[in-house]
């Protein structure tokens, strides 16, 4: 550990920077930006789920107080699709049309037919936010209605009804991984075979601030600034500026103030992004759109969604031979910016989870349905595929009579096998799974479960005792693996440093924080590195005027990209001063020590030295250096990663089901999680609770509701239930650490990974508290309804 005037800097615990804003209400978020005459824009629905559109009269609406503009798909008709940048890797794949060759996605309006509750259709721009929500009630549309389909496996039916005319059938893909003939062989052969039909129902993620967007155009420059709440401002001011509005790059400039949370959602385009800039233009003054909770509900993409049937065949001793999965993933009505590649490769690849399987075969049929677009939710693929995995172990050990803690640990991928490629697609880093699942074992006082359960039966209690093992592939960055995988782009990271006159430092970095304390721990990163103390590091992201391009913040990326892309930059500033200091000290560079922020000749450390502010400030003035040293200190780095990181880890949920009620409660929840070296203990573990709660939402309460008719019913959160303090146990949480040999830091990701095993645990926990009574499985949600129906299948609990 570097230290820092005797004290340990990067992987211990710190106050964050951004808390105090944050909790005296003084950040500024997209709905607090106020810019001198801005407008406000309102944002027209569809009211049905699949329709022509015949025709759209405005004229009422125009004529309202306050009105300034009304728009419609006609006045943007020279405004091209929003692209989609991810797509399923190596096969045939159909989208609707770019003019560009490109994957299209959607219109910033629909002028044609809608294809989902909600899809815009039409503008307001008005002085007030009352004035342009009261004209949208004024807008006429005449529509013809159309056939609806909402579920994947039904959308790639003959005769089933059809969204876009360049995708037949639906089906945007037929992708596959694996070993398909080794593993109908090794099913064929196996002693055991048990297999499930599984639901991972819709969710919709639920950041505490809806989306927001603010547009400026200065005519005088013809610069466009847009303000919006978003995970990736370069790469959103790429595809704006050439992909969409066709106008000059540098003529663009995207702002991230304060992100009030994403969970995966902003990091997409979105139509009211390019909508505020042409508005802003064409009225000439700033214009503003802000979500509403009901808004985001019906436009913001959703995730989960997969239909699956999937097999898991074994010995009777226990050793698992072969997995297959068949998935049906809903892709929504339009593909969203990245939507196809979580629907495929992050699900599909990531199947077979810590374990070593001699065959395994994912396919996936990803098609377009009249939903809204399906894209990235916290732990987004890996997740659906830890579920299904999990849920198959458990089922497989109840069939041979095994503890089903027993047969993860006899096919754990052993420590020896790393790196460790597990035939879909991923090699490993690095891992102890075994000790990461003894320490959660020992932790939960998982050998106590049997008297544990007569315990509570005392009171009226079914306990249950669920595992789930996970392996979640993060650090997003190996550019070239990427494009195999289907991506339209890099993913690398970068930084900037620039060390100042007086010895601050300023870090610049391309990502962009949506609250996981980004400025806390980079400038930890880079105080560990220059030996200065942190509060001397400033760190900027979020901006691109002044950020250098960055790729974002997604896939927990942030620590394990920019993290080192910051520590290689330092290194390269370290570097830079030492040439500096030879210089000055007229020494060879050899000699030259940089340590603890102090940087000295060798053996000559008394008289030969200089602190990090004074050897600053000689390189600041530029006094007699020579010519192949620079005057000043300002590095660069673009860091692109060899490979993925892979953290994994051990959850184990205790549940009690009243008897009478089928309600079902948490009573306790273990994790041990791997996510190599950490920075930051304080934030990690904020993470780590944060995403056992978003797990749990989904296991026990989440779901997003289409009728019929296709709306969803579940608009508001009167009617789509959310965790809250009272559901949630108090946590016991761990970590065993195995660094990841690709970057600096040994750091893996950590943000999402917490949310990829508690759905996994916490079903396996409820069917082991009801397997008495031959449950086998209970789609998610768990309710108490469902919970009592298969206690009491007569209808009667007395």
């Amino acid at each position: 550990m570097t230290m820092t005037e005797g004290r340990a800097v990067l992987g211990e615990p710190s106050d964050c920077r951004e808390d105090p804003q944050l909790l005296r209400g003084e950040a500024t978020f997209v709905g607090d930006v106020t810019l001198p005459r801005m407008a406000h824009m309102a944002i027209l629905g569809a009211d049905r789920a699949h329709a022509t559109i015949k025709g759209i009269d405005t004229s009422a609406a125009e004529a309202l107080p306050g009105v300034l503009s009304v728009a419609t798909a006609a006045d943007f008709a020279d405004v091209m699709p929003m692209p989609c940048i991810w797509i399923p890797g190596g096969v045939e794949s159909h989208f609707p049309p770019h003019p560009y060759g490109l994957p299209g996605a959607r219109p910033v309006l629909t002028g044609d037919k809608v294809r989902h509750y909600g899809d815009p259709i039409a503008l307001v721009v008005a002085e007030t936010p009352r004035q342009a929500h009261a004209a949208l009630k004024a807008i006429r549309v005449d529509y013809e209605d159309l056939p609806v389909v909402t579920l994947a496996d039904e959308a790639v039916k003959d005769g089933a009804p059809q969204l876009h005319e360049a995708v037949p059938n639906n089906l945007n893909a037929y992708w596959t991984c694996g070993e398909k003939e080794l593993t109908d062989q090794a099913i064929a052969e196996a002693e055991v075979v048990v297999e499930l039909d599984l639901v991972n129902q819709r969710t919709i993620n639920s950041p505490i601030e809806p989306r927001g967007a603010v547009g400026n155009y200065e005519a005088a420059t013809g610069d466009y600034t847009l303000y919006a709440s978003t995970q990736g401002p370069h790469n959103h001011r790429f595809l704006l500026s050439a992909l969409v509005l066709g106008i000059p790059f540098n003529k663009l400039r995207v702002i991230a103030p304060t992100v009030g949370g994403s969970f995966g959602t902003k990091g997409y385009l979105y139509p009211d992004m390019a909508l505020v800039l042409l508005m802003s233009k064409k009225l000439g003054r700033p214009v503003k759109w802000v979500d509403t909770r009901t808004g985001l509900m019906n436009s913001t993409v959703q995730g989960r969604d997969h239909r699956q049937h999937v097999t898991l065949a074994g010995t009777r001793d226990g050793k698992m031979t072969g997995l297959r999965a068949t998935s049906y993933a809903n892709l929504g009505a339009y593909p969203s910016t990245i939507g196809p590649g979580v629907a495929t490769a992050l699900m599909g690849r990531s199947i077979s989870g810590m374990y070593a399987i001699g065959a395994s075969f994912c396919e996936v049929y990803a098609a377009f349905t009249n939903t809204v677009s399906l894209g990235a939710q916290r732990g987004s693929g890996r997740a659906e595929a830890t579920f299904l995995m999990e849920r198959l172990v458990d089922r497989y050990a109840a069939e041979i009579g095994m503890d089903p803690a027993e047969v993860r640990l006899k096919n754990l991928v052993p420590d020896d096998a790393f790196p460790y490629e597990n035939g879909l697609g991923w090699t490993y880093d690095s891992g102890s799974y075994r000790e990461n699942l003894d320490k959660a074992l020992a932790l939960s006082g998982y050998s106590d479960m049997a008297a544990r359960k007569a315990e509570a039966r005392t009171r009226g209690k079914r306990l249950g005792v669920g595992l789930a093992c996970y392996v979640a592939i993060c650090g997003v960055g190996p550019s070239t693996r990427m494009s195999k995988e289907g991506m339209l782009g890099g993913t690398w990271e970068s930084s900037n440093i620039r060390v100042h006159p007086t010895g601050e430092v300023s870090a610049t970095v391309g990502s962009a924080s949506t609250g996981q304390s980004h400025y806390t721990v980079y400038a930890q990163v880079v105080a560990q590195e220059l030996g200065i103390d942190p509060s001397l590091v400033q760190v900027m992201e979020g901006d691109t005027l002044r950020a250098p391009y960055g790729q974002g913040t997604y896939g927990s990326r942030s620590y394990s990209m920019a993290g080192p892309s910051l520590a290689l930059t330092a290194r390269k500033v370290k570097e830079k001063m030492r040439r500096g200091a030879a210089a000055l000290f007229d020494v060879d560079v050899d000699k030259v020590v940089y340590q603890d922020g102090k940087i000295f000749v060798q053996g000559e450390e008394e008289t030969k030295s200089k602190s990090f502010a004074d050897l600053a400030m000689a390189l600041w003035y530029g006094w007699g250096l020579p010519p192949e040293v620079e005057p000043t200190v300002d590095e660069t780095t673009f860091f692109d990663p060899p490979d993925f990181n892979y953290p994994f880890g051990s959850h184990v949920a205790v549940v009690e089901i009243d008897e009478l009620t089928g309600v079902t409660e948490v009573v306790s929840y273990t994790a041990v999680d791997d996510a190599g070296n950490i920075g930051n203990p304080t934030i990690v573990k904020g993470q780590i609770e944060g995403s056992i709660v978003h797990g749990l939402g989904q296991a026990l309460m989440e779901h997003a509701v289409y009728d019929e008719e296709g709306i969803l019913v579940t608009a508001d959160l009167r009617n789509y239930a959310l965790p809250r303090a009272a559901d949630v146990p108090f946590f016991q949480l761990d970590r065993t650490v195995t660094p990841t040999p690709h970057n600096v830091l040994g750091a893996k990701g950590a943000g999402e990974i917490a949310t990829v095993p508690p759905a996994a645990a916490l079903v396996n926990a409820v069917v082991d508290a009801l397997s008495d009574l031959g449950v086998q499985h209970i789609d998610m949600p768990i309710t108490p309804e469902k919970v009592w129906r298969r206690l009491y299948p007569e209808g009667d609990s007395q």
